[in-house]
């Protein structure tokens, strides 16, 4: 069964940024796109790069370290050197709680 975790306060996630979080021993980057808020494994497929570090392109987020893209919405990874896809998290705002939701 899973459960609404919360994992920051609105006024923690400005708009383009990223944050890290660790929920149940799971390592997950938080994003604000324009008050839509994503989350998806934080650790790069191909090198294992915090992905909360990264630079955020629209819906995607580019690693630091190499480059590759990955959709914020999927987990997919969208360009080399990552091929495999990241874990994605349902995310719901309650008031001013950002809360993910773990499986």
């Amino acid at each position: 069964m899973s459960q609404l975790v919360k994992v920051a306060e609105v006024q923690d996630l400005p708009a383009g940024k990223g944050k890290g979080v660790e929920v149940a021993g799971k390592k997950i980057a938080l994003f604000n796109v324009a008050g839509q808020y994503y989350a998806i494994g934080d650790s790069c497929t191909h090198r294992g790069a915090s992905l909360c570090e990264g630079t955020v392109n629209g819906t995607q987020v580019i690693c630091p370290w190499h480059g590759a893209a990955f959709d914020l919405a999927s987990g997919k990874a969208l360009t080399p050197p990552a091929k495999l896809p990241l874990p994605c998290y349902k995310v719901e705002v309650e008031g001013s709680e950002i809360k993910v939701e773990i499986p």
